[in-house]
């Protein structure tokens, strides 16, 4: 099977229909081998060149979004992103939801949220799909500072490819429970630092700002304020109080 997926796709526009050539696609996607040997750009191309069929043409941009994902090519992601969206204005799709709700979850990533409220301002029907809902709730949730509850919302994915994203964020969540640290603390015990942040183990946590950070007798010693910036000026209550809830969570993950 896998030696007849890989023939398809590799057949010249003169012997693979653009049917077939999306169904060599089709089964790119559905493959847990997302770096398989085949330039899908190239098959793409093919389709869009020999193909008059909208449907077609709208079906494999959708499964070359999803490749993306897969392989983790945001630059790619968003070209083919852009690429769809334009026929959806002509063509129905089931995908419809699923690829716009990706679409959503990278500007979240990207942290644009004027964009984000833009494109869901074009969704009507699609705002009632999980695939719409999660990254609206995530949106939310990251708004209010809710991290804790950011994190909790990982087990409850659409669908594994919101999982590339998903991960991503939560990097951004841990950078900001350790900006609460340096705040709050002038100095944190390694082991208590370690489950805040979510760390199996202590070295993780040695390397992760390793030129930021002193470690001092199994203690991190956080660097001083700027210049300018008082002791005072900092909420450290409300940060040790908040960051313990985001670590509470983040240990429960891990």
């Amino acid at each position: 099977i896998q030696y007849k997926y890989i023939h398809i796709i590799r057949m010249s526009t003169a012997t693979a229909t653009p049917q077939q050539l999306l169904e060599g696609l089709q089964r790119q996607v559905s493959s847990d081998d997302a770096a398989l040997d085949v330039d899908y750009s190239q098959i793409l191309k093919q389709i869009l060149l020999s193909n008059s069929d909208t449907k077609i043409t709208t079906a494999a941009l959708e499964c070359c979004v999803l490749i993306a994902v897969k392989q983790g090519d945001l630059e790619a992601f968003q070209r083919h992103v852009s690429l769809v969206k334009a026929t959806y204005e002509n063509v129905e799709s089931d995908k419809r939801a699923w690829i716009l709700g990706l679409n959503l979850m990278y500007l979240l990533l990207m942290d644009n949220p004027s964009e984000f409220h833009s494109e869901l301002e074009l969704l009507q029907e699609e705002l009632q799909s999980s695939y719409i809902q999660f990254p609206v709730l995530l949106e939310q949730r990251l708004m209010l500072g809710s991290y804790n509850d950011v994190a909790a919302l990982q087990s409850q994915l659409p669908d594994p490819s919101y999982g590339l994203f998903m991960e991503s964020l939560l990097v951004t969540v841990r950078d900001r429970i350790a900006d609460c640290l340096e705040g709050a603390y002038r100095t944190l015990s390694l082991e208590a630092a370690r489950k805040m942040l979510g760390f199996a183990t202590i070295q993780e946590l040695e390397e992760y700002r390793a030129d930021d950070w002193i470690i001092e007798n199994g203690e991190l010693c956080f660097q001083p304020p700027t210049v300018g910036r008082k002791a005072t000026d900092v909420p450290s209550m409300k940060l040790i109080a908040q960051t313990l809830s985001y670590a509470t969570e983040l240990e429960r993950i891990v």
